[in-house]
């Protein structure tokens, strides 16, 4: 029990840094930029789940918040948690809180994890795109169509790829032994 514990943890702690290094793959296309950090917050939550990928996510935040540079850009501080992007920064939780229980509640298969993507990553674009509202004082329309519009396909193709990835890997961890699940 307690070898599973340690596994999950250095689990949480690698995801933490693989959103890290993938919030660093960014295309700037205006004010919010398309990045690399969506993709492996579904990635954390198909190979996770729930708990353990909002662990993960949570860590990220901290560490960013705290200082260290893992923002996209190489950025960090709480300037960037209540700056334009933040609400996708905080969105990322209800992201992987929600893809992950959508997992532990069904089945692991891919079908239920594209599912479970495509409605995790729309959160992310609706937390997003009301905090840009907020914080950049636009009408809701304006936050809809820089915040929201171009975000949608490429998230969606981000969150199939995270799903089918995902499993694959979720698989392998666990034939390999390095994760235990209950029951699937």
């Amino acid at each position: 029990m307690r070898n599973e514990k340690l596994k999950f943890l250095i689990l949480d702690a690698l995801f933490a840094v693989i959103i890290a290094i993938l919030a660093q793959v960014a295309i700037p296309i205006g004010p919010i930029p398309f990045t690399g950090q969506t993709f492996a917050v579904g990635l954390a939550a198909t190979i996770l789940g729930a708990r353990h990928a909002t662990i993960s996510v949570l860590v990220y935040i901290i560490l960013g918040a705290i200082g260290i540079p893992v923002f996209q850009g190489m950025t960090a501080g709480l300037g960037i948690i209540v700056g334009i992007t933040g609400g996708y920064i905080i969105g990322f939780l209800a992201n992987t809180y929600l893809t992950g229980l959508i997992l532990d509640k069904t089945r692991y298969t891919t079908k239920m994890a594209i599912i479970a993507n495509i409605v995790g990553a729309m959160f992310t674009l609706l937390f997003g795109m009301f905090w840009l509202k907020i914080s950049a004082g636009m009408s809701l329309s304006q936050s809809f169509y820089t915040g929201f519009v171009p975000f949608f396909i490429p998230g969606i193709i981000k969150a199939v790829l995270a799903g089918v990835l995902g499993i694959m890997i979720r698989n392998r961890l666990i034939k390999s032994h390095l994760i235990r699940v209950k029951s699937e």
